[in-house]
């Protein structure tokens, strides 16, 4: 009995590395250097921020106010963000109906790092094809890690390693 669930639970999470693997290779591929690009966005407090690593690796994480796996995940991001004085977070929104939705989602998972305001063009330029969506950039603003999907906050700390 305890082996065939073992056996269940191994094929499971084969499968599902496998299906990860695969919805990953739409995305821009690890070593893809963003150091000549510039990207600068609105923030929610009315700012600008620089879509990059300032000194420090940086998770590039895209969300939609609307998607349920965002409200699951991004609790992990904020921890892992709170433990890390080594690591900055900029949290891009992306396809939402109106600004109130954004900042409700900011203000309901009590979010302290910059919320940028997403749009077609940066979803083109990061192939953003789902959420959440996250890059690693090191302090060299060279892409170390990429996931699509669901993350603990130990799978963030380890990929941001």
């Amino acid at each position: 009995m305890r082996r065939n669930i073992l056996i269940q639970i191994c094929v499971f999470f084969v499968i599902f590395q496998t299906m990860s693997f695969l919805r990953e290779t739409s995305m821009l591929s690890t070593s893809t250097s963003m150091s000549g690009t510039v990207i600068q966005l609105p923030t929610l407090t009315g700012e600008t921020v620089k879509v990059q690593s300032v000194g420090k690796k940086t998770i590039v994480y895209f969300f939609a106010p609307w998607c349920q796996v965002c409200h699951l995940s991004i609790d992990n991001l904020q921890a892992l963000y709170e433990k890390n004085e080594h690591l900055d977070v900029i949290a891009v929104a992306m396809d939402y109906p109106l600004l109130t939705d954004v900042r409700n989602f900011t203000q309901q998972h009590q979010l302290t790092f910059p919320i940028a305001l997403g749009n077609e063009k940066i979803k083109k330029h990061f192939k953003i094809t789902g959420y959440p969506s996250y890059y690693i950039l090191d302090e060299q603003n060279t892409i170390t890690g990429r996931s699509l999907g669901y993350s603990s906050e130990l799978g963030l700390y380890l990929r941001s390693l």
